[in-house]
């Protein structure tokens, strides 16, 4: 399966150039769409379409558990889809911070245990994370069947026409395109990554109006310390229309690992000329307290037999609306442990979640939670 990660501009300009280069923003033009396929075809990793698209409702989000791993599966949003609870993402780390030895012992760790969906983008690593994925994929001999490749397009070249989602840069144009992408048998899905709310609700109704296809799902940053958007925004566009979440960062880039407790360490990722926004970030009078009530949650991880970051990430699959949380990972060691969180999962009881509320303090509320 290929699903295609769509976004508009919507704060692309928020961070420093480095970071904005990283982000998971993306769109693309069909011309675009194209010749970014055409990379993946090279080292065989796209198939067409098994079967026609399939409907967003009538489908509702069940939980099952692979006999073999451990693994939890769950549809990508209300669609027909499933993907592994835990994903693997690419960002930094293939073609930049990790070997592509590395990048196939990750890739066959997190198979063997049930993954099945990889996440990337052009731009990660100017394309290479994408090649070096496809080629892992080839050399393994994975039934591409198996997989759910999802990816992001937007910054695609230097040219003014090969970047983009379209010539006119608006939503009905982003919808027409991805439906194009869909009807040609490159994916079979599309979703959005940092869009709006409203945004996301704007192109399903224009699909809705002119008879194409919705977006599935949204991709948003989602960890302890960022909840806004999963927990309020999203929720109400999933009982809507259907549109699932699959979160990415629950490390919120590594803070939430421990490693930062005393500062920051010359290894670190926030130790590197280019990520001094982190650093800045770390070492902020707010990344203290975060640091403090970091020290807080230890307790209830040592309680549970967890480490903090499978805290972490089981405590963002605690969440109904959330498909799938991509990981990240620099080493096996470290993947392992994250997908450790499965474990953990069932024992992250209402009680337990209050805990961890109060010691955050920073629980978003709804309008209906004002109202109630």
């Amino acid at each position: 399966m290929q699903v295609s990660i769509a976004c508009t501009e919507h704060n692309l300009k928020s961070r420093n150039g480095e970071d904005r280069l990283m982000s998971k923003q993306s769109t693309t033009t069909p011309n675009v769409v194209n010749a970014a396929r055409a990379k993946f075809r090279t080292v065989a990793i796209i198939a067409r379409s098994l079967g026609t698209f399939t409907p967003q409702h009538h489908i509702s989000l069940k939980e099952s558990t692979a006999k073999q791993t451990g693994m939890k599966y769950r549809n990508l949003g209300k669609s027909g889809l499933r993907v592994s609870c835990l994903g693997l993402g690419t960002w930094v780390t293939f073609g930049g911070q990790i070997s592509d030895e590395v990048a196939e012992q990750l890739m066959t760790i997190a198979y063997e245990s049930g993954v099945n969906l990889f996440d990337t983008a052009e731009v990660y690593a100017a394309g290479k994370a994408e090649v070096i994925l496809g080629n892992i994929i080839k050399k393994k001999g994975w039934r591409r069947s198996s997989l759910v490749i999802t990816t992001k397009l937007y910054w695609g070249g230097k040219a003014e026409t090969e970047r983009g989602l379209s010539r006119k840069h608006i939503i009905e144009e982003i919808v027409r395109a991805m439906t194009h992408v869909i009807n040609q048998g490159m994916a079979m899905y599309w979703g959005t990554s940092r869009w709006s709310a409203m945004e996301i609700m704007e192109a399903y109704s224009v699909a809705r109006q002119f008879n194409m296809i919705p977006p599935v799902c949204e991709q948003a940053e989602y960890h302890l310390f960022q909840r806004e958007k999963v927990e309020v925004q999203l929720p109400e566009l999933y009982h809507k229309i259907g549109v699932g979440a699959m979160t990415w960062s629950p490390l919120a880039c590594g803070i939430i690992s421990g490693k930062y407790g005393n500062g920051v360490p010359e290894s670190s990722r926030a130790s590197l000329k280019c990520y001094q926004w982190l650093k800045e970030k770390i070492v902020s009078e707010e990344g203290r307290k975060q640091q403090i009530k970091l020290k807080d949650l230890s307790p209830v991880a040592e309680r549970l037999g967890c480490t903090l970051p499978q805290l972490a990430v089981a405590w963002c699959l605690r969440n109904e609306g959330v498909s799938s949380v991509l990981l990240g990972s620099s080493n096996p060691e470290q993947l392992i442990e994250n997908l450790g969180a499965i474990r953990v999962l069932p024992k992250m009881t209402s009680h337990i979640v209050n805990e961890i509320d109060n010691i955050l303090g920073n629980k978003p509320y709804s309008k209906k939670d004002y109202r109630s």
